[in-house]
């Protein structure tokens, strides 16, 4: 299927691994442009060299930095002024007693989870309003609907950035931009293989094994596809049927 999107630019956050990689190399294979974005900058350029050799002929553009940094969002917007799909991810906060969290604790889980993608939207949501196209797409948690034990601050976070988002659609659905987040459950990258704290919740017995990244980003493409001009608004969850749940 073509999705309808080559030659079109993409900012794809925390992307040097994981699930934020893995839709970065999915939308590059669709000949999309890409920023990829990770604090690591050895191992952001190995990945933006990974993306290349799989999609040769788009460009491929690494920023590194924190999104938590007003410096590094300004780097993402000056690398590509104009982006037509906005992928904002973030790694968690960490797990805990919430007994333990101090307010500086939820100032900073705030910043990373909720401030960060709210300011790229700020700074991107217009310029794809005057366009007449445009996709966000927020990676967010399964906690959002199932909250997590020892996971509060996550649980916070992640609930707090979908509630804003989708309070945009009624502006942005009749202008060719569509909002939707993505819940993903447990799958098969670095952070769940080496959490020691989290490991109850990096098992699925239900589908019997984790989910692979490739499937999720191949989702992700899809959502910034022409053919997803309809589905806005939505809280997909990836989970291989982890949630029992209707909604």
């Amino acid at each position: 299927m073509d999705l309808g999107i080559k030659g079109r630019n993409a900012i794809v956050c925390a992307s040097s691994q994981g699930l934020g990689k893995a839709s970065a190399l999915a939308l590059a294979r669709e000949g999309v442009n890409v920023v990829i974005n990770g604090r690591d900058a050895a191992k952001l350029e190995a990945a933006a060299e990974s993306i290349r050799k799989e999609a040769p002929g788009v460009t491929v553009t690494p920023i590194a930095g924190s999104v938590t940094d007003v410096e590094c969002r300004t780097a993402l917007l000056k690398a590509m002024p104009a982006p037509d799909m906005l992928i904002n991810n973030a790694g968690g906060p960490p797990p805990g007693d919430f007994r333990d969290w101090t307010r500086d604790m939820w100032v900073a889980a705030f910043d990373a989870n909720i401030m960060s993608a709210v300011e790229l939207i700020r700074l991107t949501i217009d310029g794809m309003i005057a366009r007449g196209f445009g996709r966000i797409i927020n990676i967010t948690s399964s906690s959002v609907r199932v909250p997590i034990p020892l996971l509060g601050l996550s649980n916070a976070m992640r609930a707090g950035l979908v509630n804003f988002s989708l309070g945009l659609v009624p502006q942005t659905s009749s202008k060719g931009v569509t909002i939707n987040n993505m819940l993903p459950g447990p799958f098969d990258t670095d952070r769940v293989r080496k959490s020691k704290e989290l490991s109850a919740t990096v098992k699925n017995p239900v589908a019997g094994h984790l989910g692979d990244p490739d499937q999720f980003g191949a989702t992700c493409a899809f959502l910034c596809s022409t053919h997803a001009a309809y589905l806005t608004g939505q809280n997909i969850m990836l989970d291989g049927g982890l949630n029992p749940g209707n909604f």
